[in-house]
């Protein structure tokens, strides 16, 4: 991997996760946690696109299709963990 092809991840990652906060809103703690969902789930979706050789949307070394679906994966289930119901 290159260093623009890591940096191109980092920054989708990161428009993921803040337009995810954007969406579901929440303080600086879930900004955060938001955040870090959004790059665990991009580079585990870049990880197993790469180790399986699916190519969904493919940008020179990088799997952006499968990493930004593994993305949204992780936070959408995060969030969903994270629900809280009042008693």
């Amino acid at each position: 991997m290159t260093l623009p092809s890591f940096v191109l991840g980092a920054t989708v990652a990161t428009l993921l996760g803040a337009a995810f906060h954007l969406w579901r809103g929440g303080g600086l703690g879930r900004l955060l946690l938001y955040m870090i969902l959004s790059w665990l789930g991009f580079w585990v979706g870049h990880w197993v696109a790469s180790n399986l050789g699916w190519d969904l949307f493919r940008v020179g070394p990088l799997f952006l299709g499968f990493a930004a679906l593994g993305s949204l994966g992780a936070l959408f289930a995060g969030h969903w963990l994270l629900i809280v119901q009042p008693r």
